[in-house]
């Protein structure tokens, strides 16, 4: 009985308390709006992108390495708990455990075991992705300002003259890219502010337009500060920094309007810099640039701030 004569447990609330706290977890990881076909993807949206498979299997495989340590460290501890508490009829200290050299060798030599495995997939993997040995069929030159983007279609486009390879729009870009432009690539561009709007979905921030099943190349350029080029079901994202030009190479496979946004804060008005990709066909995208160039969109934009002698040096270095 408790001291106030009642004979209910005290342990009892404490199991209320704890039944109720699981059922809240249950209501929690199951009252989403996710379907039992998302959980593989783990948060990750559904991929549309001939190289977004080997993100999503890295992201997957980090996770149940992640797990696995989970569940042994959680057993680890709940065995101590249990088999190890304090004896109610016994009231000496038990035998303390001082200088295990084989236990000591396993913690120390086990996480690097961990992180060496991490660190063999994670580098095979972006070595992939960032691999641009393979010439494009597609150049965009994407370039970040503060608050929105523009885009740069290095394309050979009827109406519009020019080269590429010497427009001084493009300056910023290095020549290891710019030998890969198509010849007389005139070019026309898109460019947007923060209330631009996707004339179909209503989204905000201007639209890229990209063929489908066709390997694009993202030269990404900056005019003032750091940004980050990120299109959210391409599951891949590069930061946009100026005076250093990044690129990356995707394919995309599937057709749709996708959200895009810089993932580097940037300033003040960095939530919006928000862009949108429509992915369409071949067909479409070629009427797409014809129709910007009877816009008068013709020529590039400003590509950005062109690269210091250090930086150059370091990339004629790195060849």
């Amino acid at each position: 009985m408790s001291p106030n004569g009642s004979d209910r447990s005290p342990r009892r609330p404490m199991r209320r308390k704890l039944l109720q706290a699981l059922t809240a977890g249950l209501v929690l990881a199951t009252a989403t709006g996710c379907t039992y076909k998302d959980f593989p993807r783990l948060g990750m949206p559904t991929p549309t992108t001939e190289e977004a498979p080997r993100i999503l299997s890295l992201w997957q495989g980090s996770w149940a390495a992640a797990l696995a340590v989970g569940v042994l460290v959680w057993g680890l501890i709940l065995w101590s708990a249990f088999f190890h508490r304090r004896s109610r009829t016994k009231v000496e200290v038990p035998p303390q455990t001082r200088y295990n050299m084989p236990i000591e060798a396993l913690y120390t030599v086990v996480p690097i075991i961990i992180i060496s495995v991490l660190f063999y997939f994670t580098a095979r993997d972006e070595s992939k992705l960032l691999d641009t040995s393979k010439k494009p069929d597609v150049t965009v030159n994407v370039v970040g300002f503060q608050w929105s983007w523009g885009f740069n279609y290095i394309e050979n486009v009827p109406g519009s003259t020019g080269d590429a390879k010497t427009d001084k729009n493009l300056d910023a870009i290095p020549d290891r890219f710019k030998d890969q432009f198509p010849a007389n690539a005139g070019g026309v561009y898109d460019v947007g502010t923060p209330g631009t709007r996707n004339p179909q979905t209503n989204n905000p921030g201007p639209t890229l337009w990209l063929p489908k099943g066709k390997t694009v190349r993202f030269v990404l350029t900056s005019r003032d500060v750091i940004h980050s080029f990120w299109v959210v079901p391409f599951l891949m994202k590069q930061d946009v920094i100026p005076g250093h030009t990044n690129a990356f190479q995707v394919t995309p496979n599937k057709e749709g309007t996708f959200l895009g946004k810089c993932a580097e804060l940037c300033g003040v008005d960095h939530s919006r810099m928000l862009f949108n990709v429509k992915v369409v066909s071949p067909e479409r995208y070629e009427q797409h640039l014809k129709d910007l160039a009877k816009k008068g969109q013709t020529g590039y934009i400003p590509a950005g701030i062109a690269q210091t002698s250090h930086e150059k040096n370091r990339e004629t270095n790195n060849l």
